[in-house]
């Protein structure tokens, strides 16, 4: 900007050649150029006056117009967000095979207060006890009387919960809607399911997260946004799930058995169709887990058919006999010494009864020799022995998508002697599961082909690698068979479904070494129907002891094989197994005229 010199030379030196003062030119120039400034201020300050008029003006008319809509609108209370990370409640179903709910969310409210907002904490806090028991009324009136402004009362409540608590009518007491994980059918598949929990929580929302079983192994699918509300289909079957677990709970209660579970399988896909263990629980209202030093297999959380590593028995015995004849070493009419005791060392082996100097290998399963069996694991060697039963999956825990199946590392021997070799033969010396034990049944029965189990529902067959010959586990089958019709499991005799399968009676270990003279685990495992095997079925009791004669019977054929038994009969029509019935011998008849 050019400004005007205040003493402009021309004009000094034209006001000195005149006689005049020259600083009264400057007082002139300098009073001119006040006069300036002070325009521009007040121009400044009368637009910035407009702007400011304008701003409250539009914002007055906003605020009224506000005002307007609230006052005609209906009214609503206002709710806090929480700052941060939102909270994702929302959880995926779980389903059975067939679509039917085995676990989903349920909309539901928490409970909690804001003492400074209430009217009278002391009556509020006697209400909420009578509505509450649990709760304790003299810390929540500390609680309310004291200097907290957030006391949290519930976590989840039901809606007559809330209805009453409303009905105190204390503005203080407050409600937050949150969404919690409801099992519809309670205690069904509960190991299964496992369980949820809640987990980062909030005023408005909760974090569902599992804690065990298919809720926890499938977490992250369950809480994915992207699967867009695509149910876990299992491979369960509700209605076979619902008839195992009640004749096990039967079976159980008959045998006064400690504990049971079951394990029915498909013997081509390896999807596990129904898992019972007993005792169970309420997934929706699950108990704490057992604390230190406390015998896990005592609590109902202990999932036995996946969890309970035990030694099975003489069900172990097929597999001896199904590697010899794998190997050439034997066929199910080779003749073997069976006299004994067979001595190693200090330790003895013997049979249960005196079964003769020699027995065929399929008199061997039929009669369950361990001496006989004890003779085959010798020609087959502790090395061979170990590389079969590793195909068959005894080595490692099972790949069943339940969190716990992953800690279920079976025990073994650290020096496999021959002596071990013998002992494993007939089930002693080597500990495995249920579920173990179904995965490498089903091996037999399915040709050869070992498979995993899972819980996911699967389409078509799926086949493992080949472990044994096809020839190897015809004859298996067949031997198997005749347990039922001719050996220790003819309690297992279902007409219309022909079954086959080894029982299993193993002397339970004490926890401090050594074994329990009248305490056994007790075990059939079985296949149906034994011509063209569908299905396997494993049931397992811990301590049976069926007393309805003079003496208590421990052995598996007069415990686990009656309930297996009266479980496939109800479980096989379920599956769509048609019963052959073979047709009757019709009387002949004589036409005579009159």
């Amino acid at each position: 900007m050019i400004r005007t010199p205040l003493r402009p030379l021309a004009r000094i030196l034209s006001a000195r050649d005149r006689g005049e003062n020259p600083d009264a030119i400057e007082r002139e120039n300098l009073r001119r150029r006040h006069e300036e400034m002070q325009d521009k201020s007040r121009a400044r300050a009368e637009g910035r006056l407009l702007v400011l008029g304008l701003v409250f003006f539009c914002a007055f008319s906003a605020i009224g117009a506000r005002m307007g809509v609230v006052s005609v609108s209906e009214a609503e209370e206002p709710e806090a967000n929480a700052i941060g990370t939102p909270i994702a409640a929302q959880r995926g179903d779980i389903v059975d095979r067939h679509g039917r709910i085995l676990a989903t969310n349920f909309e539901t409210h928490s409970l909690y207060a804001q003492p400074p907002q209430m009217v009278d904490p002391v009556a509020s806090a006697k209400g909420l006890k009578a509505i509450f028991p649990d709760l304790d009324e003299e810390r929540l009136i500390r609680d309310f009387t004291g200097k907290r402004k957030f006391v949290w009362i519930k976590k989840r409540i039901s809606p007559e919960q809330k209805q009453a608590v409303h009905d105190i009518g204390d503005p203080g007491l407050l409600f937050g809607p949150r969404e919690m994980r409801l099992y519809p059918n309670g205690t069904l598949a509960a190991h299964v399911l496992g369980g949820a929990s809640f987990g980062k929580e909030g005023v408005n929302a909760a974090e569902v997260i599992g804690v065990a079983g298919v809720e926890k192994q499938f977490d992250g699918y369950l809480r994915d946004p992207a699967n867009a509300g695509q149910p876990l289909e299992l491979s369960l079957d509700l209605t076979v799930q619902a008839a195992a677990e009640r004749v096990l709970a039967g079976g159980m209660k008959i045998m006064n058995a400690r504990g049971a579970a079951s394990i029915l399988m498909d013997v081509h896909t390896g999807e596990v169709i129904s898992m019972v263990s007993l005792p169970n629980f309420d997934p929706n209202d699950r108990p704490a887990p057992p604390t230190s030093g406390f015998d896990p297999s005592v609590s109902p959380l202990f999932n036995r058919a996946v969890q309970g590593l035990y030694e099975l028995g003489s069900t172990f015995k097929i597999f001896a006999v199904a590697q010899a004849m794998n190997l050439g070493l034997v066929t199910p009419e080779t003749i073997i010494d069976t006299r004994g005791p067979i001595r190693w060392g200090k330790f003895r082996i013997s049979d249960f009864h005196n079964y003769g100097n020699e027995l065929s290998v399929t008199k061997i399963i039929e009669k369950s020799s361990n001496i006989g069996t004890a003779r085959l694991a010798q020609q087959i060697g502790a090395e061979r022995q170990k590389q079969f039963l590793a195909s068959l999956g005894f080595f490692e825990p099972t790949p069943f998508e339940v969190v716990e199946s992953a800690g279920a590392q079976p025990l073994l021997p650290k020096n496999w002697s021959e002596l071990s070799t013998m002992t494993i033969s007939y089930g002693h010396g080597l500990s495995a599961s249920p579920l173990h034990l179904a995965a490498a049944y089903a091996t037999v029965a399915n040709g050869g082909h070992y498979v995993s189990p899972t819980i996911l529902k699967k389409e078509g067959v799926q086949h493992g690698p080949q472990v044994m010959s096809e020839q190897a586990s015809r004859d298996s089958r067949i031997m198997l068979r005749r347990v039922v019709t001719e050996g220790t499991a003819s309690l297992a005799e279902v007409p219309g479904y022909a079954v086959a399968g080894k029982t299993g009676t193993a002397d339970k270990p004490k926890p401090r070494g050594g074994y329990y003279e009248d305490k056994v685990i007790a075990t059939f495992a079985s296949m149906f129907p034994a011509n063209d095997p569908k299905y396997v079925l494993i049931v397992t009791l811990d301590e049976p002891s069926e007393n309805s004669g003079s003496e208590p019977r421990r052995t598996a054929g007069w415990t686990a094989v009656p309930v297996a038994a009266e479980m496939i009969a109800r479980v096989a029509p379920l599956l769509g197994l048609r019963p052959e019935i073979e047709p009757r011998v019709q009387p002949s008849v004589t036409l005579a005229s009159n």
